[in-house]
């Protein structure tokens, strides 16, 4: 079997580790991490709804995006000193909210809001698909958060299912699972891979950077990402039954 760079073989995942309630202040958090990959996913709760959803019942969740200026290997300007955000980050943003509104019951939500905010602060290859993964953990404890102060039902079931996400490529012709920056430079095929926990696609980004994919390779990218995202409820889960700290109310 292809070993890769860093003694993984091909349908193995970086080191996937969760650090739940992170943040004294937020309201739901975790600290995610695939490999070198570092994000920071914090979850506001809002009594309250955007205007244009206020008297419907139903409740809102959004994330936004961003990049510190050394999480990389040279320093990048912030977007708020350029006065403009990127199309980049406008995308990815969007991505993760609609990961996370896709296992969401806004009726049982309420006229409630949720904004995520995900924080990369050190990128090496798929941090839209560790913010997903985190994001869904800092949302549970929002939610919960939310059930406590009485702002949600006790009986509401507001999340449907969980959800995560993980990047795979084809590379030397080889399908991989979990691609850092190294790997992801020179992928022939690139595709990030938002799954629910119960197996079902939210969404599939592939792109042929080299030479086109046929149906076949289309397929084994797929169970590598199915592979790795039902490993990945796992850290999920394992996360969310530990103890995170106490947020005040």
């Amino acid at each position: 079997m292809t070993t890769r760079a860093d003694g993984r073989t091909p349908d193995q995942l970086r080191a996937v580790t969760i650090e739940r309630g992170w943040s004294s202040q937020a309201e739901g958090s975790a600290l995610i991490s695939f490999g070198g990959t570092k994000v920071l996913c914090t979850a506001s709760f809002t009594n309250g709804v955007p205007r244009w959803l206020t008297g419907k019942g139903k409740g809102w969740v959004t994330a936004e995006y961003a990049m510190l200026p050394r999480a990389t290997n040279s320093r990048n300007d912030r977007e708020s000193v350029k006065g403009r955000i990127g199309g980049r980050t406008h995308e990815i943003s969007r991505l993760i909210g609609r990961a996370l509104r896709a296992v969401v019951d806004t009726k049982a939500l309420g006229e409630n809001t949720i904004v995520i905010d995900c924080d990369v602060l050190q990128a090496d290859g798929g941090t839209r698909t560790a913010a997903i993964t985190g994001a869904y953990v800092a949302l549970a404890d929002a939610i919960e958060w939310g059930r406590r102060n009485k702002f949600i039902g006790q009986k509401a079931q507001v999340l449907r299912d969980s959800v995560s996400a993980i990047s795979v490529g084809i590379i030397d012709g080889v399908p991989m699972l979990d691609l850092p920056y190294v790997e992801d430079v020179r992928a022939e095929t690139d595709m990030n891979v938002v799954v629910t926990g119960s197996g079902k696609f939210v969404e599939v980004q592939g792109t042929a950077e080299g030479a086109p994919f046929d149906k076949a390779e289309l397929d084994a990218l797929l169970e590598l990402a199915l592979a790795g995202t039902a490993h990945l409820r796992g850290f999920q889960l394992a996360a969310l039954e530990q103890a995170p700290a106490e947020v005040e109310s």
